[in-house]
């Protein structure tokens, strides 16, 4: 299994990183040995595969464009095949359609969400479709100045796109059909004041959708029918006695569809909460200290048997095998040192 690292690398993003690190994992997923350094890259942040895992395309944090790398499965190696302009600025996010035609992307820094087309080999066309997110901004003067999509997932029909916003406090819905976006006759779904609704997962079988607010540190439980979402729960990510400030980063549903997972920036951890059978609803069921400070982004790798944090702030990847039978998180260390990590993915070796 090979292993890909994005790092921040500019002043602006407080980047101490290289660009694109690839590791080939031995079995046991401790040791973590380079095979290739893709460096002349600013802010290679978020990654979305292929199904067939043959190209990753990458997201450039603080900038306006996209880059799309073809991947050799046997080396891990990783060549360039183009970049191309998102017609705005910080792209955090992206999403393939089922037909893998279209890339769905969120420019977090303008406030709109830009359909590419794909060439047959995966290579990036134009935009072909740029939608601007209407709304108002959120009471944080410093996060929610304007509108900041902050993801962008396809439902698990394939049929509809969802976009949290977390300068404008709503989650917006959308259908996809023909390369284009429309919205929904709901077309988003409102959070607390102040809540910044920021990344977004669905459960592997039930009809839930999870969505993790960054400012206010809780997770909102949707149900989720077919384009239309019913708000059901929100449940805190931070324990009794924590009295720090905290925001939270990325959340992950495991496939075997009982745990859901949340990282805490500045508790920076891993919250586990264990998902009721039938109604998908949370229990919190405890935390565990990623090893690292500012968790920005976490993973279950290719197994699903171990999960990855990269800690933004301490410059490293911290490993946990996952207990099968309780959901939680045991530490295996640091397996990997690299500057400001922001994403983690992985594919198998060929």
């Amino acid at each position: 299994m090979f292993a890909y690292l994005g790092c921040y690398t500019t002043p602006d993003r407080d980047g101490r990183g290289n660009g694109i690190q690839v590791y080939r994992l031995n079995k046991s997923g401790d040791i973590w040995t380079q095979v290739q350094h893709v460096g002349g890259l600013e802010n290679p942040s978020l990654f979305t595969l292929r199904r067939d895992q043959s190209v990753l395309y990458s997201v450039h944090g603080g900038r306006n464009h996209i880059s799309a790398f073809a991947v050799d499965r046997a080396s891990g190696q990783l060549t360039l095949l183009n970049r191309m302009e998102c017609q705005g600025t910080n792209p955090v996010d992206a999403a393939l359609d089922p037909s893998e035609r279209f890339l769905v992307v969120g420019n977090y820094g303008t406030g709109t969400v830009a359909v590419l087309p794909l060439e047959p080999d995966g290579r990036l066309a134009p935009v072909s479709q740029l939608v601007t997110l209407p709304g108002k901004p959120g009471p944080d003067p410093v996060h929610q100045a304007s509108s900041h999509p902050h993801a962008v997932i396809f439902d698990p029909s394939g049929e509809y796109v969802i976009v949290p916003d977390k300068g404008f406090d709503k989650t917006f819905l959308f259908r996809f059909s023909n390369g284009r976006l429309e919205p929904t006759a709901q077309a988003f779904m409102p959070s607390k004041a102040g809540a910044a609704p920021r990344h977004t997962t669905f459960h592997p079988s039930l009809p839930a959708l999870y969505v993790n607010n960054e400012l206010d540190s809780t997770v909102t439980v949707f149900e989720w029918h077919q384009g239309r979402a019913i708000e059901v729960q929100v449940i805190s990510t931070i324990p009794d006695g924590h009295d720090g400030r905290n925001t939270t980063a990325e959340i992950a549903a495991s496939p075997c569809g009982r745990f859901l997972y949340v990282s805490n920036r500045g508790q920076d951890s891993v919250v586990l909460f264990h998902v009721a059978p039938g109604t998908g609803r949370l229990t919190y069921g405890g935390y565990t200290p990623t090893g690292g400070r500012r968790p920005r982004f976490f993973t279950l790798d290719l197994t699903t048997e171990r999960l990855y944090a990269a800690n933004q702030d301490s410059d490293d990847i911290t490993g946990f095998r996952i207990d099968e039978a309780t959901g939680v998180p045991m530490p295996m260390g640091v397996v990997a040192r690299t500057g400001s990590p922001s994403a983690i993915s992985f594919v198998h070796a060929s």
